[in-house]
């Protein structure tokens, strides 16, 4: 059904595989349907409806080019019209899809006690997220930290890559020319100065994880976090953190939780091995 669904957005594909990507072929991607799943990237929360005047800035493409997507996506079902505001909404079937995955997925369902069990002994938050274009994406989100954090952080919410010690630990595993594109779209989205500063975060961040095994960011105000990737033959750019609002250093929050972080990662793909054998 939903392969019947995608297919009605293809048309001939234009341009070349972006080289480095994990887990791509030398085929050619078809960009009708690369272009109509960045409209449903668009949507954030808190805007329940675009036009497709807001989807075109959202995402840089024409609005003819965004008029002829959205129709597809209106009878594909992944989209729904709302003739009062003129504008569009997800559709009921993204919601499906993505139990679909949160409950199909042996990663969540091996990795989920086991992060409870370490977020109820340690009484921290823990996560599990994937990489998601230049963003991670919460597969998992345990929040059981003694001091109520500033963010509420929830399964399926969107974190900036470049800021993020989750990031940071899955950029330090990607090969070359896959993490040098990425660079090279966080660079173009910062200022000079800002853009030295913060690439000298991540070059670190990645050292630490070639050395430790993970690395450590506090993006936000006295909320600091500890991550670690997670690579498996079946489960590729995922990465753990392990996060609490607190008033102490990074370095004193990575010497009490590292440890915990690494082997609770190591549980994780030891449970998981059998499976991708």
């Amino acid at each position: 059904m939903i392969s019947r669904q995608l297919q009605a957005l293809e048309e001939t594909a234009d341009t070349a595989t972006p080289a480095g990507l994990p887990g791509q072929g030398k085929s050619t991607p078809n960009r009708s349907l690369e272009r109509g799943l960045d409209l449903l990237r668009a949507f954030r929360p808190g805007c329940e409806y675009l036009s497709n005047g807001e989807l075109s800035e959202r995402t840089g493409l024409s609005k003819s080019t965004v008029s002829r997507l959205t129709q597809t996506l209106v009878r594909s079902g992944f989209l729904d019209y709302d003739p009062i505001s003129g504008a569009y909404r997800l559709a009921a079937s993204l919601l499906s899809l993505a139990h679909t995955l949160h409950q199909g997925s042996s990663l969540v369902r091996v990795a989920e006690p086991l992060m409870r069990q370490v977020a109820r002994q340690l009484q921290v938050n823990v996560g599990l997220a994937a990489a998601d274009g230049d963003e991670m994406v919460y597969l998992e989100s345990i929040r059981l930290s003694t001091r109520k954090s500033p963010r509420i952080v929830g399964t399926g919410q969107r974190l900036p890559m470049e800021l993020t010690a989750l990031g940071r630990a899955y950029l330090s595993v990607q090969n070359e020319v896959h993490r040098q594109a990425l660079l090279e779209r966080f660079q173009a989205r910062r200022c000079a100065s800002r853009w030295a500063e913060l690439s000298q975060e991540i070059e670190a961040a990645m050292r630490s994880v070639e050395r430790h095994g993970y690395c450590a960011a506090s993006w936000q105000p006295q909320v600091v976090s500890i991550a670690a990737p997670l690579e498996l033959p079946s489960y590729r750019g995922h990465a753990l953190n392990i996060s609490l609002s607190t008033r102490e250093s990074i370095e004193a929050v990575t010497a009490r939780y590292a440890q915990p972080l690494l082997e609770l990662t190591e549980t994780i793909r030891r449970e998981l091995k059998p499976k991708d054998s």
